[in-house]
């Protein structure tokens, strides 16, 4: 994927991948899965044409973490997070004379950063949808506030006005609605912080991870990806120890935050499963057949050598091919997704199940199958709990 095109790979994730995998609609039946261990969470949900999973899928990740505490089931809004993100988005971009990225990406950390800062609240109480649809599509709002934060910044007066921000919020005002300063919810009448005060979430609960080498290991970096506007830390450890704790929080009851890449041609959403095929190549063509193949995309030309009628044979991942992949833009910050189990397919080969916010229309009902190659090439970062890491690695990173 090109790099210019990082900023937007969440919003049109779900697009491009539905009109590349809907050429076949019919189910899976070369993957057959059995669940070995399943997590509570929520019902998957929805976020349509808009860039948010970041929010989705952290969101979901806390939910997760309320119910495995005993709490009730609560569904939190994603749009209360992205409206006071791209506030926060829009005082940075200002700030840095338009040098960084300004999208409607964002990372895990963005959602809890958001909820030190402004609290949280109810879907029920702020859905975001103000301007006429009955899902998200944020298109036009993303162009606007985009078109908003540059005039801002190439305005000709010799300094800022004292009035941009309140403009900037009006739109967001517009379009997503105003938030409430109190609202009650349960028979109990709550601000946004006290709300999420009740709820008792806190950052400092979390731990944000990673792995490459390009940085050293057991210490944290801000994860070079334009989506990270807030230049958020990742603690860094070697790949081992990163698949080690997404097992042990999934053994232990937790479930993990996961942003990949989903730009594959193993990514097969709609089939429900995501794999690492070895490479195929198809030399031995000649006359109308050549002629016949050179003239294909290249879609085409992977339909026709991965069919995935039965599990494929996978690339052996190791610390070295996973970096490459990410120095070389083939590993991006396309989307965020909540890993809640694990299965086996009829080889008894492990996955990972994931949870998706792509809607309900798919064969296992929003959810599919990463392969262990899969996770491990192509994860750009996880979230877990803090008591979900191994206590050795959490000694490593001097935080036992």
């Amino acid at each position: 994927m090109n790099y210019r095109h990082l900023t937007i790979a969440c919003a049109l994730s779900a697009v491009s991948v539905f009109a590349w995998a809907g050429e076949n609609k019919k189910d899976s039946v070369g993957y057959q899965f059995t669940v070995t261990k399943e997590l509570k969470t929520n019902p998957v949900k929805d976020q349509s044409r808009s860039g948010t999973c970041w929010s989705f899928s952290t969101l979901s990740f806390i939910e997760d973490d309320l119910l495995r505490q005993g709490k009730p089931s609560v569904d939190l809004s994603e749009m209360f997070v992205v409206r006071n993100d791209y506030i926060e988005k829009a005082i940075k971009y200002v700030r840095m004379h338009g040098s960084i990225s300004f999208s409607a990406g964002g990372s895990a950390y963005d959602v809890l950063y958001i909820i030190d800062k402004y609290g949280i609240v109810p879907e029920e109480v702020y859905t975001g949808l103000n301007y006429g649809t009955d899902k998200h599509q944020h298109g036009e709002l993303d162009a606007i506030l985009k078109g908003y934060v540059d005039a801002v910044i190439d305005n000709p007066n010799s300094k800022l006005s004292t009035a941009w921000l309140d403009g900037f919020k009006a739109v967001l005002d517009t379009y997503l609605g105003k938030v409430p300063e109190k609202f009650t919810y349960n028979g109990v009448e709550y601000t946004p912080k006290s709300f999420a005060e009740s709820l008792g979430i806190k950052s400092s609960d979390y731990i944000p991870l990673t792995s490459f080498t390009h940085h050293d290991f057991y210490k944290p970096f801000a994860i070079e990806v334009p989506d990270n506007w807030l230049w958020s830390q990742y603690y860094n450890i070697p790949l081992n120890e990163l698949m080690e704790t997404i097992d042990y929080s999934i053994d232990k009851g937790y479930t993990v935050m996961w942003a990949s890449d989903v730009s594959e041609k193993g990514f097969q959403y709609l089939k429900g499963f995501a794999v690492v095929p070895v490479e195929k190549k198809n030399d031995n063509l000649s006359g109308t057949e050549l002629s016949r193949w050179v003239k294909l995309s290249k879609a085409e030309k992977e339909g026709e050598l991965y069919k995935f009628e039965a599990p494929e044979e996978e690339k052996v991942i190791d610390q070295k091919v996973r970096q490459e992949a990410y120095d070389n833009y083939e590993t991006t910050d396309d989307h965020g997704m909540v890993i809640v189990g694990t299965a086996v397919d009829q080889n008894g080969t492990k996955y990972y199940k994931v949870k998706n916010s792509w809607g309900t229309e798919q064969i296992y009902g929003g959810f599919f199958y990463a392969s262990e190659p899969f996770v491990k090439y192509k994860t750009m970062n996880i979230l877990v709990r803090k008591e979900a890491v191994p206590a050795k690695i959490l000694k490593k990173l001097h935080m036992d």
